[in-house]
């Protein structure tokens, strides 16, 4: 029994870390934001892990991804692939891709 009760405490801990990462990684997000506006600049952009790209955000199904300006590269942050996953094998799913907005959910 007491099993159960430790596998809900380390999911628990584990979504609350992951959660702590998102604000954390959005809260550096922003700031690099406002240290390029302050500049001047276009919004600030990280480079490519792969190449010498930038990477600029843009959204898919309410997450941020980031998508690299030369070899098109697509990179989720820590908990983004989980979300979409989820998102995808949500009941009405489909309904809601063929008929936008004329679902009640």
């Amino acid at each position: 029994m007491s099993d159960v009760f430790d596998d809900r405490r380390r999911a628990l801990e584990e979504e609350y870390f992951k959660r702590r990462d998102r604000e954390s990684l959005e809260k550096l997000r922003e700031a690099m934001r406002e240290e390029a506006r302050g500049r001047g600049e276009e919004t600030a952009t990280l480079q490519c892990p792969r190449c010498n790209g930038r990477l600029h955000e843009s959204g898919f199904d309410e997450v941020r991804i980031d998508r690299c300006d030369k070899c098109h590269g697509i990179w989720l942050d820590a908990g983004e692939l989980e979300h979409i996953i989820a998102q995808e094998n949500a009941p009405g799913r489909w309904l809601r891709v063929l008929w936008p907005g004329r679902t009640n959910e």
